[in-house]
């Protein structure tokens, strides 16, 4: 667990000349407002849009003409198959969709839950295709996208294009008296007057209300394409369900792996340590007991040894105990058995427990655990002078927070300790958040469901 504050502290510092932000992200001298317009993220919103009318007008012709010409055969047996085909398609464009979010929108969706059957021929995939609800959902998408694909098409092409061909009229006025016969372009006309934007003025104020359109028009982009965010991940994304059952699986996996790590651990722990001490215990009493007749001295001295072996071997075992589950927690709860292991701590540390009854037994070891941990990586790589313990509840979640003023750069992400504690929270629908900046102090703060017995 050393590179949580080993690796953690130092790094990162040195940045080049502004290039770097303090929290690794790179400066801008130039403004985001006047960035917007030539940066790729807005040109790729712009292309989302305008390749999302021509995609959203076959979809759209699809799944109505589809949709409704399998519902109109439904008095027939063929209406059936034909109404699953146009769902199975549906789902196909919705995999496009997810692509070209993907790719123009950099937005994260994964992949709703696979068609299940079980058992093969073409029945069964026809009833499975027409009980997904994501089937449903996509051509739900298929309906609703299509006039917001006209609306965000014609609004975003109608603002680009104005604002820069206003923007670039001071270069092009030229072309309105050479080509066209007028003196510039029309502002207004009827039968006796006519407006033009021919002066040094009009051309200016021309200029400069296409440059508000052109700084502008990026931002509203980036505002329609907000709402195809939410259609592509509400609609064409995995259900609350599925993403559900797959974070529970999840779950349930690191569960099984935490247990199994903990079983080789109590294993070794017991093969390495108190085992090895009782064998060679074993081992000297035998030689004792033969010298017991004829060098009782030497054997005194033998049983001396093994007396303390034992004392040893008692106490690793305590040790053990207390890592799965300690007898003061069973017998006390989280104030007592927190403040053992800050005594135990190589700083002194302050606990502060204030809970008016106590959680159930899987949750209060889940937090010992994770304080336990915690304190652990202050004594080995903190370099700290002095740590504190707060827990408490607030509504139906136990709030746990560890601080200490070392040398920080602690790094969840860096792997090892700090990560595992991480996925054992997670297990348990719990959150782990850690802020250690470079150069302390560390403040690690866990969440945990509160559960009563």
């Amino acid at each position: 667990m050393a590179t949580e504050y080993g690796q953690g502290y130092g790094h990162g510092l040195g940045y080049p000349e502004g290039g770097l932000s303090e929290h690794g992200e790179r400066r801008h001298r130039v403004p985001a407002v006047l960035r917007a317009p030539f940066a790729a993220r807005s040109w790729r919103e712009f292309g989302y849009v305008l390749l999302g009318l021509p995609i959203s007008i076959m979809l759209f012709v699809y799944a109505v003409t589809m949709v409704s010409l399998g519902a109109g055969l439904l008095v027939t047996f063929l209406g059936v198959p034909v109404l699953a085909a146009a769902l199975a398609g549906c789902r196909g464009f919705g995999a496009l969709e997810r692509t070209r979010a993907r790719a123009l929108l950099h937005l994260d969706v994964g992949d709703p839950e696979p068609l299940r059957t079980r058992q093969g021929g073409f029945m069964a995939w026809i009833g499975a295709v027409l009980k997904s609800g994501t089937s449903w959902r996509s051509a739900l998408y298929a309906v609703l996208h299509f006039p917001w694909a006209v609306f965000s098409f014609t609004v975003a092409l109608s603002l680009w294009t104005y604002g820069w061909a206003l923007l670039t009229y001071p270069l092009w006025f030229w072309v309105f008296p050479v080509w066209a016969g007028q003196d510039g372009l029309q502002l207004f006309g009827d039968e006796t007057h006519s407006i033009y934007l021919d002066n040094p003025f009009e051309i200016t104020v021309t200029a400069l209300v296409g440059l508000v359109f052109t700084l502008a028009t990026p931002w509203i982009v980036r505002a329609l394409t907000t709402v195809d965010r939410v259609m592509v991940h509400g609609l064409l994304g995995p259900s609350r369900l599925a993403t559900r059952v797959v974070e529970l699986e999840s779950d349930r996996g690191t569960v099984v792996d935490t247990a199994a790590a903990d079983l080789r651990r109590i294993e070794r722990d017991l093969h390495d340590g108190a085992q090895a001490r009782l064998v060679a215990l074993a081992m000297d009493l035998g030689l004792a007991k033969e010298k017991l007749a004829e060098d009782p001295e030497a054997a005194a001295r033998m049983v001396d040894e093994a007396h303390g072996e034992v004392k040893t071997a008692l106490q690793e075992l305590r040790d053990l105990a207390r890592g799965i589950h300690p007898a003061v927690l069973t017998d006390r709860g989280l104030d007592a058995a927190l403040s053992a292991v800050a005594s135990r701590c190589a700083v002194p540390v302050e606990v502060q427990v204030d809970l008016e009854e106590r959680p159930v037994p899987a949750i209060e070891g889940i937090a010992y655990f994770t304080v336990s941990e915690l304190l652990q990586n202050i004594s080995k790589h903190a370099r700290a002078t002095w740590a504190s313990v707060d827990v408490w509840r607030v509504e139906n979640r136990l709030m746990l927070q560890v601080v200490d003023n070392g040398v920080g750069g602690a790094d969840v992400s860096a792997g090892s300790g700090l990560a595992g504690l991480a996925e054992r929270l997670d297990a348990v629908d719990g959150i782990l958040v850690v802020d250690s900046p470079n150069g302390g102090p560390t403040r690690v703060t866990a969440e945990l469901p509160w559960r009563t017995v």
